[in-house]
């Protein structure tokens, strides 16, 4: 390379500073509209005009859920994606060079109850140094950290020798689907980097995740003499125990030390108890929807196996489980683990620009949420890393918010190591 790092780092760090405020602004458009499920057309316009802006060739489409769905790794509520389009921009290098891809998702979850809100959840307001609304750490701040990051690329005029590609997706939050159109048109890369809501520490393995659903059998009966029948709500109770203790089972087996911050590496949580429909009367169904967490280096099939098998044991400590086995099946959302070598050469590169801007050692963890990072790993072949100024405790949260100052300095890292991981031919005049 022909000038020094403190030279680039010097000129990317004038860049973004002197478009901090255009940064914000456009982050503040980003949040404004509120891309639930269904409505990320507008937002995505946004995005699409922006890199065209930038002169990078942009791809907009439709994912074809007819097709998507036959997929073995489709997973959506809905298989028709009329106005809510993936794009896609590619800044073409020059040749030689490693390419990357940086990938955030545009859509959010929706914003909940407004009273839990200081002011309304999409108003994208700046109070002292935070910039506020839905989606503005889950993670339309990392979207924004990896436009000025590209822009500053350009800005400076670094020529690329490798690839960038640079991807607005939807449905994260459902599956991953718009992640999955990606890789299924063609796009892939030797790397990629995903901005998720990290407070800037570095996850080279993510958990994956899928919804489960257990039917829990009882046996009706009149209230007064409830003794006659048999209480799923009981029986539930039981099955619930059952599956904490699969839980402790499965963390006990968790050596990796990039989770020995984590009290429970990969949870099985219940989020939907429904039984019973008189007060009088003894339920005799009751149905419990949860979520279980999947290892890094685990198989989902492998998870699923394991849960089944050990649901069949719940007879060995009450008989009526034997007539009456719970049938477990799985629904909804689900997240492909993924895991990366914390030696991976795009961990390397990243933890050196890390060091370089904050003058202090990265965090290096492993995540406690699904992302697309698994789909992009694990299907496209294009090792993903996790890497992201939004705040991990406020994803999903009332008041959800992000600190301008890390989406700054994010995107400074994530400049610096397109930079280096790329390579350069040099500098225009």
């Amino acid at each position: 390379m022909p000038y020094q790092n403190a030279e680039l780092q010097k000129q990317i760090h004038q860049w973004i500073r002197l478009h901090r405020e255009e940064g914000t602004s456009f982050l503040q458009n980003m949040v404004r509209i509120p891309t639930t499920q269904g409505n990320e057309k507008e937002a995505q316009v946004l995005i699409a005009d922006k890199l065209r802006e930038m002169r990078l060739d942009v791809d907009v489409w439709e994912p074809d859920g007819e097709t998507l769905e036959a997929h073995p790794y489709f997973c959506s509520p809905r298989n028709r994606f009329t106005g809510s389009p993936n794009v896609v921009g590619v800044l073409k290098g020059s040749g030689g060079g490693r390419s990357i891809l940086l990938n955030g998702h545009m859509d959010v979850v929706p914003e909940g109850n407004p009273e839990q809100w200081d002011d309304d959840p999409f108003s994208g307001k700046v109070v002292d140094g935070k910039l506020f609304g839905r989606g503005a750490t889950d993670m339309k701040g990392g979207i924004a950290s990896l436009l000025l990051a590209v822009g500053a690329v350009q800005g400076t005029g670094i020529k690329l020798k490798g690839d960038l590609i640079i991807q607005s997706v939807i449905e994260e939050e459902s599956g991953g689907v718009g992640t999955l159109a990606a890789i299924v048109k063609g796009y892939q890369a030797d790397a990629a980097l995903i901005p998720e809501p990290t407070n800037l520490r570095i996850f080279p393995k993510q958990q994956g995740s899928m919804w489960f659903r257990i039917e829990v059998k009882g046996r009706s009966a009149h209230g007064g003499t409830r003794y006659e029948g048999v209480s799923a709500i009981e029986k539930s109770i039981a099955v619930m125990q059952h599956i904490q203790e699969l839980e402790k089972k499965r963390n006990a087996r968790i050596s990796d030390p990039l989770y020995a911050h984590n009290p429970i590496p990969i949870p099985i949580n219940i989020g939907v108890i429904q039984g019973g429909n008189w007060p009088s009367s003894v339920p005799d169904t009751v149905k419990l929807e949860g979520r279980m967490g999947v290892a890094p280096d685990e198989k989902l099939e492998e998870a699923k196996e394991e849960m089944v098998r050990w649901l069949v044991g719940l007879k060995e400590k009450d008989l009526w489980f034997e007539e009456h086995p719970p049938v477990v099946e799985w629904f909804g959302a689900r997240w492909v683990p993924g895991n990366v070598d914390p030696g991976h050469e795009l961990m390397r590169v990243l933890m050196q620009q890390y060091r370089e801007v904050r003058q202090e050692e990265p965090t290096i963890e492993a995540s406690p949420w699904g992302t697309d990072g698994g789909l992009l790993t694990q299907l496209g072949e294009t090792p993903c890393i996790v890497f992201g100024p939004g705040i991990t405790q406020v994803a999903h949260y009332p008041n959800e918010h992000i600190v301008m100052e890390d989406v700054f300095e994010a995107a400074e890292m994530i400049a610096l190591t397109v930079i280096h991981w790329c390579g350069c031919d040099g500098m225009e005049a």
